[in-house]
């Protein structure tokens, strides 16, 4: 199997796992991980369709929000393969291509959430501190440059990681940690020299992960500064009120991205299934929770639902 990597019928199969120690619960958790899609599917869907079909929500905010929609689709239908071929059906092989591919498209799709973030974020910084401006900045053009800047990026930095890995021979164990294939897992996995992989990797997380919640912060500090030069404290509330659902979208999906890097840094003595259940909380919690809080936190939204619930005619 170490032969020749570059030998599509010498490359390994791996074997996906569960939650260590926690077999035999397995159906329970295809329940529990079955509702989670339904909720993140569902929920994005109607997030999509409520901003379509409402005049009112054909707003830059609105738009960057169906971005964050579309990509937590594509986060969700990344991992449902193989979850649902594990728990449900205990199938566990994944051939080389296939885990290449489904590697791409999640951390394709992490990173463009956190672009989308930070655009959102320059979003709310314009609408809060260049109020007279902000339909002139955020454009229809800019807009859709934006976006497409944010995927492009992600594309660029993610495309390299399939071919760093198939120029490695794999002479060990193929068994990830996981239900889906992350490349920090299969960095792990080749016996030849990964120095290259590790530098790439170090320079993506920096590059993203490093970079964007520093922009974050940055836009952050600038509409605070710009909210207290305000006089009235009702008109300091009412303008942070606007960023209550980006600020929540943005800890929910950094917060256990920490979470799951210190795990791997520091954590190698924790128990198993502890790097496995932080893994599933970062991939799993984001696209569930965002429609849900931006479903809450956003009136127009939220009166739309409301009206599809009770049946009436829209």
């Amino acid at each position: 199997m170490g032969g020749n990597p570059h030998n599509s019928s010498e490359w390994p199969t791996f074997i996906l796992t569960g939650l260590p120690g926690l077999e035999t619960s397995q159906d329970w958790l295809f329940l529990l991980l079955g509702t989670l899609y339904a909720v993140s599917i569902v929920g994005n869907a109607l997030i999509l369709f409520i901003i379509k079909e409402e005049q009112s929500l054909h707003q830059p905010m609105y738009y960057f929000l169906s971005l964050l929609s579309v990509n937590d689709l594509g986060v969700s239908f990344s991992t449902l393969p193989t979850v649902l071929a594990t728990f449900c059906f205990h199938f566990r092989e994944i051939s080389f291509d296939a885990c290449m591919a489904q590697m791409f498209f999640i951390h394709l799709f992490s990173f463009m959430e956190s672009g989308i973030l930070l655009v959102m974020s320059f979003d709310r910084y314009v609408a809060i501190c260049k109020p007279l401006h902000y339909a002139t900045v955020l454009s229809d053009g800019r807009i859709v440059r934006m976006g497409v800047s944010a995927f492009i990026r992600s594309f660029c930095l993610v495309f390299p990681l399939p071919f760093l890995l198939k120029r490695l021979p794999f002479c060990k164990a193929n068994i990830l940690s996981h239900a889906y294939c992350l490349h920090p897992d299969l960095i792990r996995l080749p016996c030849g020299d990964i120095t290259i992989n590790n530098r790439f990797g170090l320079f993506i997380v920096i590059s993203t992960f490093g970079l964007d919640p520093a922009l974050i912060l940055l836009s952050y500090a600038l509409i605070v500064r710009s909210v207290l030069a305000i006089a009235s404290r009702e008109g300091r509330l009412k303008m942070l009120h606007t960023c209550v659902s980006h600020t929540c979208a943005v800890l929910i999906f950094y917060v256990p991205m920490v979470g799951v890097s210190m795990a791997a840094r520091y954590g190698r003595h924790a128990p198993p299934h502890l790097h496995t259940l932080l893994s599933l909380v970062y991939l799993f919690v984001p696209p569930m929770l965002n429609p849900v809080i931006y479903s809450i936190k956003t009136k127009e939204i939220r009166q739309r639902l409301c009206r599809m619930l009770a049946g009436t005619k829209f």
